[in-house]
C-alpha cells in the first residue's frame, strides 16, 4: 500500500521555474522551497540546466552557491566528469527516477533551469527516438555531395508536417529528422513535442525588461570573471568532452588562452552571447502556453508563485492545459508582459 505521504504528493504538482539566463530563477526556486517548507511541505529542487551537471564547470555555469544548496537539498548538479556527455534522453531517465523516489517518501520537486528541452524531457509527453550511425553517415554525405537543399525538399515531400516547422539551412536537424524516420518507418513528425503533461506540473516562467536582463548579464559576466572563470577554464583544458566543450564562455576563454583575442574581448563576446541566447530561451519557453509569467522585479514575486501553485493542486490550470495539447504547435499566447518575449517569439530560435 502507498503511504499516505506518497498519497499527498501524487496531489501535488510538481514545479517547473523556467526563463532566460540571469532572470533569477534559482533565487526564486531556493524561496519558493523555503516559503513551503514553512507551510509543512518537504520540497527539493532538481537542477535542469544542461551543464550544471558537469563537475568542476561552477562559475561558468552559475550553479547554485553554497549557501543556497545549504537552504534546500539540490539534485542532478554535478552528477558527471566534464568529459562524459549528458543527453537529453538520459537527463530524462535521471530526472524521473528520481522525481518517483522524491515523490514515494512525499517530496514535492522543483526544476529549476533554462534547458527548455531538459525540462519538457522530464514532465512531457516526450520519446527520443534512437539513432543509427551507419544512416547517419549516409545522409550527412549527401548533404554534402548533393547540397542541404536537395536533402530538405526530401524531407518536404515525405514529411511537409516537419518539415513546416523547421529551418530549410539547420543541416543536423534534417539529416536527423530523416534519419528517424528510416530508423522508425513513421513520420519525423510523430516524435515531435506536444504541449502534454506526463507528470502532474504547474510552470512558473520569469519574465523582466529587456534593459533589466541584459544589465544582469552583464553583471553575472563581471561576476564570473572575478571568481575565476579564467582559472577554471585552464584547470579544464583537455578535459572537456563535445558537450562540455559548448557550454557558453568557454570557447571563449579558451581563444583567450590560445591567443587568438584578448581578455576583455573574451569577456565581451561571453556577454554579447549570453544575451543573444537570452532571447533564443524566451523563443522556446514563449512557445509553450502552459507557462505561466511572472514579473521578477514584483515585490511580491514569492506571493504570487505560491498562489499558482496552490490554484495548480487545486486542479485550476487543467483545462487550459488539455487546451493546449489540444492546439499544440500553435504560437503561445499565454505571454503577457511582452518585454522580452514578443519579440523572441517572433524571432523563435
Amino acid at each position: 500500500m502507498r503511504s499516505d505521504k506518497a498519497e499527498v504528493s501524487t496531489r501535488r504538482r510538481i514545479v517547473s521555474i523556467v526563463g532566460p539566463t540571469a532572470s533569477g530563477k534559482t533565487g526564486l526556486g531556493v524561496a519558493l522551497a523555503l516559503a513551503l517548507r514553512e507551510r509543512g511541505e518537504q520540497v527539493e529542487i532538481i537542477n535542469a540546466d544542461a551543464y550544471q551537471m558537469y563537475r568542476g564547470m561552477d562559475v561558468g555555469t552559475a550553479k547554485p552557491t553554497a549557501r543556497e544548496r545549504a537552504a534546500v537539498p539540490h539534485h542532478l548538479i554535478d552528477v558527471i566528469d566534464p568529459w562524459d556527455a549528458m543527453s537529453v534522453a538520459r537527463f530524462q531517465e535521471m530526472a524521473r527516477a528520481l522525481i518517483g523516489d522524491l515523490r514515494g517518501r512525499g517530496v514535492r520537486p522543483i526544476l529549476v533551469g533554462g534547458s527548455g528541452l531538459y525540462t519538457r524531457a522530464v514532465i512531457d509527453d516526450l520519446s527520443f527516438p534512437g539513432t543509427d550511425r551507419a544512416v547517419r553517415v549516409r545522409l550527412e554525405n549527401r548533404a554534402a555531395e548533393e547540397g542541404p537543399g536537395l536533402l530538405f525538399k526530401e524531407l518536404e515531400e515525405k514529411d511537409p508536417q516537419a518539415a513546416a516547422r523547421m529551418d530549410p539551412r539547420n543541416v543536423r536537424r534534417t539529416v536527423r529528422a530523416l534519419e528517424v524516420m528510416e530508423i522508425t518507418g513513421r513520420p519525423y513528425s510523430a516524435s515531435l513535442p506536444r504541449y502534454r503533461y506526463l507528470l502532474p506540473a504547474v510552470q512558473i516562467g520569469l519574465d523582466l525588461p529587456r534593459r533589466e536582463l541584459d544589465e544582469r548579464i552583464d553583471r553575472r559576466t563581471e561576476e564570473m570573471r572575478r571568481k575565476g572563470l579564467v582559472d577554471e577554464v585552464s584547470h579544464l583544458r583537455g578535459h572537456l568532452g563535445t558537450t562540455a566543450a559548448r557550454a557558453l564562455g568557454y570557447p571563449q576563454i579558451e581563444d583567450y588562452l590560445d591567443g587568438r583575442i584578448d581578455e576583455d574581448q573574451a569577456f565581451v563576446l561571453i556577454a554579447q552571447k549570453t544575451k543573444r541566447l537570452a532571447r533564443k530561451q524566451m523563443g522556446w519557453f514563449g512557445r509553450d502556453p502552459r507557462i505561466h509569467w511572472l514579473d521578477a522585479l514584483a515585490p511580491d514575486l514569492i506571493a504570487q508563485a505560491l498562489a499558482l501553485v496552490d490554484r495548480a493542486d487545486q486542479g485550476d490550470f487543467d483545462r487550459a492545459d488539455l487546451e493546449a495539447d489540444r492546439d499544440a504547435g500553435l504560437p503561445g499566447t499565454r505571454h503577457p508582459l511582452g518585454s522580452l518575449g514578443e519579440e523572441s517569439i517572433r524571432h523563435p530560435c
